[in-house]
C-alpha cells in the first residue's frame, strides 16, 4: 500500500503538529518540501490557495487542515489507542488546548520568529522553495516569500504596545508548563495525545527551532524542550491516560491564562460573525477577518484583526461540551469555573459554521 505523503516544511507551525501525529501513529508515510513546483502542481489545483501542510492519501485524496488529516487517518487506520482521549472531559479539554494552541500560541510564535528570528526565516522559506539556488539567492527568494507571514504580524496584534505583553504572557506559560512536565510527561498524563500535537506546532517549529527563541527556551523552560524531543520522536508510550477522565490540577493556570487572554478576543469576534451574517447567505464563504478587535495580554492592549477561523477551533470545543452527559458536564464545569471559564458554559456562536472547498462557510 503507498504511503500517506505529507507536503510541508520544518519550518512550518502546522506541518509539526501533522509530522508529530504521524510519527506517534506509525503509520507509513514520507513528507515531501513544499517547493515551488509542489505548491504550483499539487497544493494550489486541489486547495486553491497556499497553504501547508497538505495531505495526500494512499488512495489519492487531498486534505488540507491539520485537524481534519488526523481525523482522516485516525478514521481510516482504527488504531489504538486513539489520538483523542476516550474520556469525554478529556476530549473536550483536548480541544480548548488544540483552540489555544492553534490560534493564541501563534501570536508569540510569529512575534519571536519574526522579531528576532527574521533573517534565519528567511533563509529557511528560500532554501525549501527554491533548492537547487545558491544560499544568497535563496535568502533574496525567502525574503520575498517571507513578507507574506511577516505581514500577519499587525493583525494578530503584535505591535510595540503589545509585544510587553506577548513576551510576559509567553514566559508565564513555559513556567506553567513547565511545572505541569514536572509532574505529567505530556498534556494529559502519560502518553502523548491530541493536545501534545497541537502543542507542539508552535513550540517545534517557531520557538524551539529558531534559534533566538530556541535559546530562550532552552534557558528557561528546559522541561519544555525535553518535552518537544519526547513529542519529536514520536516514540508510543505504553502507559496510557488516566481512565477516570480527569484533567490534570497542572495544567489549571494554562486553562486560565486562555480564559483571560483568549476568550475575550473570541466573543468580540463573535459579534463580528452576528453582525456579518444578517447579511449573508447561508453557504456564503466568510472573509479572514471580519473587522478590529482589542486584545489584552498582560495589561498590554492593542489592536488586532477580528480572524474568523478561531470561531472553527472554538466551535469545536463548544461541540465537545455540547455532547458530554450529566456527570462529565459536572466535572466539565468545575474545572470552567476553576479556571475562569464559566462564560464558556452559556456560550454560543451566532451561527453554525462548516467548511467547504478549504474555506470557512456558514453552515
Amino acid at each position: 500500500m503507498a504511503d500517506y505523503i505529507l507536503y510541508g516544511a520544518e519550518v512550518s507551525y502546522f506541518t509539526g503538529k501533522a509530522r508529530a501525529y504521524f510519527s506517534w501513529r506509525g503509520v507509513p508515510f514520507h513528507e515531501e518540501g513544499a517547493t515551488q513546483d509542489v505548491y504550483r502542481d499539487i497544493i494550489l489545483p486541489h486547495v486553491g490557495w497556499p497553504v501547508i501542510p497538505v495531505m495526500k492519501t494512499p488512495a489519492g485524496g487531498i486534505v488540507q487542515d491539520t485537524a481534519e488529516i488526523i481525523a482522516h487517518v485516525e478514521a481510516a487506520e482504527q488504531a489504538e489507542p486513539p489520538v483523542m482521549p476516550h474520556g469525554p472531559v478529556q476530549r473536550f479539554v483536548s480541544q480548548l488546548l488544540q483552540l489555544y494552541a492553534d490560534e493564541w500560541l501563534v501570536i508569540p510564535a510569529m512575534h519571536y520568529r519574526w522579531t528576532y528570528n527574521e533573517d534565519f526565516a528567511y533563509q529557511e522559506f528560500g532554501a525549501l522553495s527554491a533548492p537547487d539556488l545558491s544560499k544568497p539567492e535563496q535568502y533574496d527568494v525567502g525574503r520575498k516569500n517571507g513578507q507574506r507571514f511577516k505581514g500577519a504580524l499587525p493583525p494578530l496584534g503584535v505591535s510595540a504596545t503589545t509585544i510587553p505583553g506577548i513576551e510576559k504572557s509567553y514566559e508565564a506559560f513555559l513556567k506553567e508548563f513547565s511545572t505541569h512536565l514536572e509532574v505529567h510527561p505530556y498534556a494529559l498524563g502519560n502518553r502523548a495525545s491530541f493536545a501534545d500535537f497541537a502543542l507542539y506546532g508552535p513550540l517545534y517549529a517557531h520557538l524551539y527551532r529558531d534559534p533566538a527563541s530556541g535559546e530562550i527556551m532552552h534557558r528557561l523552560a528546559p522541561k519544555v524542550a525535553d518535552w518537544v524531543e519526547r513529542v519529536q520522536a514520536g516514540s508510543p508510550s505504553t502507559d496510557d491516560l488516566p481512565t477516570d477522565d480527569s484533567i490534570p490540577v497542572t495544567l489549571t493556570p494554562i486553562l486560565t491564562r486562555q480564559m483571560r487572554e483568549q476568550f475575550p478576543a473570541l466573543l468580540q469576534t463573535a459579534h463580528f460573525l452576528q453582525d456579518w451574517a444578517k447579511e449573508a447567505e447561508p453557504g456564503a464563504f466568510l472573509p479572514r477577518a471580519l473587522g478590529q478587535i482589542e486584545i489584552n495580554i498582560e495589561n498590554s492592549i492593542g489592536p488586532a484583526a477580528a480572524r474568523t477561523f478561531p470561531l472553527w477551533r472554538l466551535q469545536a470545543v463548544l461541540d465537545a461540551y455540547d455532547v458530554l452527559d450529566d456527570d462529565a458536564r459536572a466535572r466539565a464545569d468545575t474545572l470552567l469555573g476553576r479556571v475562569g471559564g464559566a462564560p464558556l458554559k452559556e456560550f454560543k456562536l451566532p451561527f453554525r459554521l462548516t467548511r467547504k472547498q478549504n474555506r470557512l462557510a456558514l453552515a
